[in-house]
């Protein structure tokens, strides 16, 4: 590849060759938005020309998420971290954890970031502040990726697990391991705000329905708020109220709540259980036969994938970004 010229990227920018000058040799005048063009051009066009150290993180991008306390998004927010460290020097990322019972406060941070992005990564709660907000960024240019969890209405790029397929899964798994058992199934979830539990609890619900005849009996839908005393609370509540259950499917976050649950019934009837995230706890559940099956939606494959796709939509790369849904994993005791 020829070396780009001044005139080259000046082309490919849509700026006069003056503006590429003064950018290249920092003599200001220049607003942000076309520094950011004049940038995203050189690498299109592959150019080696180091940029003034004043443009070092020119092209911003934010992650927003939330629920920063638990194992899936402290797993989530490391990989982002590392994966930071080796971008283009002319890429910042920024990570802002919201509260996702202040929907308000989420729209207002989606509107007011405090400085200029060209894409955001965000997770947050389906609610139309944050709808109506997202469409403001949508119209002003800014990439939005959505990750883990889509909000309904919109058509931004998704990265994620088929979380309809992970439902189906962990009822599977649960019936070909309990087949000859007669008993009820229950699921544990945040609350249905966010559509990756809405999808994993109706493919945890169709695939039993479809297997009626196997015995197996989905009674009940616990929500928890992926918070693990009030998860705990309602388990040992629907436990107590329903001995005929023999399998949870935990498709939230509050893991070591059922934990503290099973630990304190050991000596009861047995329970199948099936849940999220691999983690330094669920291994030794797994290993200990308090759990059966985790199914791991590999955030740091998300994390990437996010980012790229954030780069190719701003034309910083041009290698196609796979739009698939993102393996999760079927882990046991056995292949630990």
């Amino acid at each position: 590849m020829k070396k780009a010229t001044l005139a080259d990227i000046a082309r490919e920018a849509g700026v006069g060759t003056a503006t590429v000058e003064r950018v290249l040799n920092s003599r200001g005048n220049v607003t942000p938005a076309t520094i950011e063009k004049v940038v995203q051009a050189m690498r299109q066009l592959g150019s080696t020309r180091a940029l003034p150290q004043k443009y070092s993180g020119v092209l911003r991008v934010e992650v927003l998420m939330v629920r920063r306390e638990t194992p899936f998004f402290t797993r989530l927010n490391e990989a982002f971290i590392r994966i930071s460290e080796s971008l283009d020097p002319s890429i910042l990322l920024h990570r802002t954890f919201v509260d996702e019972n202040a929907p308000a406060s989420v729209a207002q941070r989606i509107a007011e970031p405090g400085f200029r992005r060209v894409g955001l990564i965000i997770v947050a709660p389906d609610h139309p502040e944050v709808r109506a907000r997202l469409a403001q960024e949508r119209e002003k240019g800014v990439a939005i990726v959505q990750i883990v969890s889509r909000i309904d209405g919109s058509h931004d790029a998704f990265v994620g697990i088929d979380n309809y397929a992970a439902g189906r899964t962990a009822a599977m798994l649960m019936a070909k391991m309990l087949r000859g058992a007669s008993g009820h199934l229950a699921a544990l979830c945040h609350n249905g705000v966010y559509e990756v539990h809405r999808e994993r609890i109706r493919g945890f619900s169709d695939y039993l329905a479809e297997h009626a005849g196997d015995g197996l009996l989905f009674s009940q839908t616990l929500f928890g708020l992926d918070q693990d005393q009030r998860s705990a609370e309602v388990l040992d509540t629907a436990l107590k109220r329903d001995p005929g259950i023999i399998g949870l499917y935990n498709a939230g976050g509050a893991n070591a709540g059922v934990a503290s649950v099973l630990e304190r019934r050991k000596s009861g009837q047995p329970l199948m259980w099936v849940g999220h995230e691999l983690t330094d706890e669920s291994r030794l559940w797994l290993r200990s036969g308090l759990m059966d099956i985790v199914l791991d939606q590999a955030p740091e494959t998300q994390a990437r994938r996010a980012i790229d796709t954030v780069l190719r939509k701003i034309g910083f790369i041009t290698v196609e970004v796979s739009s698939e849904p993102v393996r999760f994993y079927t882990i046991t005791a056995e292949n630990l």
